[in-house]
């Protein structure tokens, strides 16, 4: 065990934050915390680490807890491959998997307050039988309990004059429920059982619809960036018209009517006009015989909480959501208003321990809740994506400086969703040569990316007053988020990339009845499939239910593969697609080698790489983006306004937690402390 330099510690964990894009949002004087937290700490000029890989959620977070590399600790995508059904994918955000040590453990063994707030890589279930370790969601990264307190979908609702009656159209408004990484009904992750490792995810179902893990990406249009633009949100048409059977409505009040619970539930409403006769209000009953209305929308810009039952199979269950009108006519003749996910009120599956969620309610308030809903439509990305991100990291900020003000914990590693919820929706979008394609004003969405920018700072400008408190704080990331250059088909993605691998003859798919392709594979006639991201895995005999390649045929065909992948070109451009290909057993040199990597390993090319996931962790694109994650330290034990030049990696910060913590390295640590930026 090392000297103690720092008494307490904060991982400010931001999902997706980029340092290229974070020193642009700098040089314009839009993240003026950020630069309070250089001044009085240690980093590189560029702000840079030198992320692992894959560059994608589970890996990333796992690394950065454990101080090993994505081979070593085993969680290597969203999902693993199962090692004898090439089929079947198994859900990776669940600490079980995790072959590694993670640090957190480490403190609260060795005696340290330690709380994972929403660490989105093998933190859940609790892997600590330790009373100092608490442990707050973990399950999916987007928002906290999203994946498994979400009971009822996100609505627009449509009221005008001219409708005739009460409709409800579930998935059909412009909104989006895939944003990336969104994944619900995580029964399989929160209950114990007695199954074999990896086999409780069975259960799991993704709502990402077409750009899931498990998805067949067959064509452009099965793409992650044209997915998150077509799935929809509930929409709920209701007619105008007089109050009809009411027990006290307001003198000029009008009717409407919107639904929950799949159209199972409706609540009446009216839109009451102030005394200049503009209507600006909308009360909300649970029926028109109550005399007051249990929730009032304002025409002004604000988001408020309603506290509703939900249907749930036949069972009533307290739920609380987020209203905000959007669009309200004068004269109470239309309006549009916006309802964000229900949450069960009382799921507290996922916090350890449980009585953590009601002391969190109690100070602080219940989790604000998100939208998800389409980036293509600025109305929506503007006073709903960004706006609900607005609430949600103060209610985050809130809750973390409720533990800190109140010396609840000492150690505490906490993630934001934020960057890269709002990246998945809008990031595609910032490039002006694909304004024609995605009919869209790339200056928009370079606004929305920099204002992007400025929240997540807001966010940092809360925990800045800590430093002087005696705080430790390190900011950092998993990955940044590229905005795309050019975009192949049927490489890179999550799911199984099909176009690519069946027209190189390797991955067959099975016909329809008149001899067309279907969106399903013939693992019988298959040799490899890519998938995952990044990995290529060959249907091996002896390995597989259904293997056909031979295991002396396994050399020579790993071969020909590569060598077809550093040949394919772009259609459309006629370039290279691929920059790196690599077996198993070389993929060594990147901490990707092992059982639950790919037979092969391969990156896109600059350029051609999506978002996140598919490149190298190097890799810059459009409008000052990047791949790469961020690294700055300050406070106690670390140098103030100091620069090094040493190359800061990502399994680098377990080891300098450990170091600064004063505490021994988790037992699989492959990462070296900084001690460039340790202070004497």
């Amino acid at each position: 065990m090392t000297t103690q330099t720092a008494d307490k510690m904060l991982v400010l964990g931001v999902d997706g934050l980029d340092p290229r894009f974070a020193k642009y949002c700098l040089n314009k004087g839009l993240m003026p915390n950020l630069q309070k937290l250089i001044d009085n700490g240690s980093c590189r000029e560029d702000l840079v680490m030198l992320g692992g890989m894959p560059t994608v959620t589970p890996p990333m977070w796992t690394t950065l807890a454990t101080g090993a590399y994505a081979g070593t600790h085993g969680i290597t995508a969203f999902y693993n491959q199962d090692p004898e059904n090439m089929a079947r994918r198994i859900y990776a955000l669940d600490s079980r998997m995790c072959k590694a040590e993670q640090l957190w453990n480490v403190f609260a063994e060795a005696g340290k307050k330690t709380l994972v707030w929403h660490w989105p890589g093998s933190s859940w279930p609790p892997t600590s039988d330790s009373p100092n370790l608490a442990v707050v969601d973990g399950t999916q990264p987007t928002a906290v309990n999203m994946g498994v307190a979400l009971i009822d979908w996100e609505k627009i609702c449509i009221a005008d004059a001219k409708n005739e009656t009460v409709k409800f159209k579930p998935h059909t408004s412009t909104g989006n429920d895939g944003a990336g990484c969104i994944i619900t009904n995580l029964d399989g992750v929160v209950q114990e059982d007695n199954t074999e490792k990896g086999e409780h995810t069975s259960s799991i179902k993704s709502i990402l619809g077409n750009s899931g893990s498990t998805a067949m990406v067959l064509t452009e249009e099965d793409t992650e960036i044209v997915t998150l633009g077509q799935i929809k949100l509930d929409e709920i048409d209701s007619p105008i018209c007089a109050p009809r059977n009411w027990q006290n409505a307001p003198d000029g009040a009008k009717e409407l009517t919107y639904m929950t619970s799949e159209g199972l539930i409706r609540r009446p409403c009216l839109i009451v006009p102030n005394d200049e006769g503009i209507y600006d209000k909308l009360y909300i009953y649970k029926s028109k015989k109550d005399s007051e209305p249990f929730a009032i929308l304002t025409n002004n810009n604000e988001f408020i909480t309603v506290w509703d039952e939900i249907l749930v199979k036949d069972e009533k269950k307290e739920a609380y959501r987020s209203m905000k009108i959007l669009d309200m006519a004068p004269d109470g003749s239309y309006i549009k208003f916006w309802m964000s996910m229900a949450f069960d009120a009382h799921n507290d599956s996922i916090w350890h321990p449980k009585s953590l969620m009601q002391e969190i309610y109690h100070n602080v308030g219940p989790v604000a809740n998100i939208s998800l809903s389409t980036g293509k439509n600025l109305e929506y990305a503007w006073k709903l994506i960004l706006q609900g991100y607005d609430r949600y990291n103060a209610w985050q900020a809130d809750c973390l400086n409720y533990f800190m003000d109140n010396d609840k914990f000492e150690i505490i590693f906490s993630h934001l969703h934020n960057v890269d919820s709002i990246g998945h929706q809008i990031w595609h979008f910032a490039n002006e040569r694909l304004d024609e394609r995605w009919e869209t004003d790339h200056k928009e969405y370079e606004k929305l990316l920099e204002r992007t920018y400025e929240q997540t700072d807001e966010y940092i400008g809360r925990f800045i007053p800590y430093l002087e408190k005696g705080w430790t704080i390190i900011l950092t990331s998993d990955h940044g988020l590229i905005s795309e250059e050019n975009h192949p088909p049927g490489l890179g993605e999550g799911g199984t990339n099909a176009t690519v691998m069946k027209d190189l003859g390797y991955t067959v798919l099975k016909k329809d009845a008149n001899g067309n392709d279907i969106k399903e594979v013939d693992y019988t006639k298959t040799r490899a499939i890519a998938n995952r991201g990044c990995y290529i895995n060959l249907n091996m005999k002896g390995r597989h239910s259904y293997g056909i390649v031979e295991p002396e045929d396994k050399y020579e065909l790993e071969r020909q593969i590569i060598t077809d992948l550093y040949n394919y070109r772009d259609p459309h451009t006629g370039q290279r697609v691929v920059s790196l290909a690599l077996r198993n057993k070389d993929a060594a040199v990147l901490g990707l080698s092992g059982p639950e990597c790919g037979d092969i390993v391969y990156f896109m090319d600059e350029g051609y790489n999506i978002i996140h996931m598919d490149s190298l962790s190097t890799f810059e694109g459009h409008f000052n983006t990047s791949v790469s994650p961020i690294f700055v330290a300050a406070g106690k034990g670390i140098k103030a306004g100091f620069k090094t030049d040493r190359t800061i990696r990502q399994v680098d910060v377990a080891p300098t937690m450990a170091v600064l913590g004063g505490v021994r390295m988790p037992k699989e640590c492959e990462g070296a402390p900084i001690y460039q930026i340790i202070a004497d």
